[in-house]
């Protein structure tokens, strides 16, 4: 993967990050309701965290494999 392409993707994924994790998509989970018996914000907040670090890694893993 070329330096120009990763970098991009990396900001896509940055601004992906950015509008999910901010004020207004936030509120739509916040029910007084569990899955798994976690509250939903916390569950949802802690899933795409986790979504964005293995995003992350598949993306400088992709790269480095092609160098």
């Amino acid at each position: 993967m070329k330096e120009g392409l990763k970098s991009q993707y990396l900001w896509a994924l940055f601004l992906l990050g950015l509008f999910l994790l901010n004020y207004p998509m936030m509120a739509i989970y916040d029910i007084p309701s569990r899955w798994l018996g976690i509250p939903v914000l916390y569950f949802c907040v802690f899933s795409i965290w986790i979504g964005l670090i293995v995003l992350t890694f598949i993306i400088i893993k992709r790269s480095k494999k092609d160098v």
